[in-house]
């Protein structure tokens, strides 16, 4: 699940050696939320819990199930399967065309099914493959006008939600935002294994 109602216990927020306390219950200045509630259940069952910890973690998890589900009805309006959107999403992201080797390693998939998906999105119109320019042993997966478009029409409505949610904040708040996330990024990439980025 991308959120859990089970917050984080102090050995969790806070490692060995590290900095920080507990924060005080504060009362939300503007309208509450969902995590205000989730927030305040809990503080009298943890009463080390940290309340700005827990909801910002909260809040991450939620906003990322909350995207999720656009991009999932989006691919039901464009009529397209999860793998058949992130196929046409890695060509787009190589320029509109890309060699099989190279999606079979975007995709970190086996050759054989990359191509077994490459058949399914050029028989519904979406890319077409061809001989490269440049050594005519190579295939070349290009995106169709159709394909280009279908795709780009998915990835906008996610696009609009995003700008729309991020829309109540102010361009600093924006960048300040982005700025502080990053470095929560930071330490977290540092410490996890590095793995494919399919996003």
């Amino acid at each position: 699940m991308a959120h859990s109602e089970e917050p984080r216990t102090p050995s969790e927020r806070h490692p060995p050696g590290g900095r920080g306390t507990p924060g005080e219950p504060r009362t939300p200045s503007g309208p509450r939320d969902w995590t205000d509630e989730h927030v305040a259940r809990w503080q009298p069952v943890l009463p080390g819990l940290d309340p700005v910890v827990e909801g910002a973690v909260t809040r991450m998890k939620k906003l990322s199930v909350h995207f999720r589900r656009v991009r999932e009805q989006s691919l039901v309006d464009f009529d397209l399967e999860r793998h058949e959107f992130d196929t046409l999403h890695k060509i787009a992201g190589r320029g509109g065309s890309a060699a099989p080797s190279e999606l079979a390693q975007d995709l970190d998939l086996a050759p054989a099914s990359v191509s077994g998906r490459l058949d399914a999105l050029e028989k519904r119109g979406f890319v077409r493959r061809t001989q490269s320019t440049v050594d005519r042993r190579r295939v070349v997966v290009e995106l169709t006008a159709a394909g280009h478009e279908t795709w780009l029409g998915a990835m906008d409505v996610l696009g609009h939600e995003e700008y729309r949610l991020l829309g109540v904040l102010t361009p600093e708040e924006r960048t300040l935002l982005n700025a502080m996330l990053r470095r929560v990024m930071v330490e977290a990439e540092a410490t996890e294994t590095p793995r494919p980025w399919h996003g």
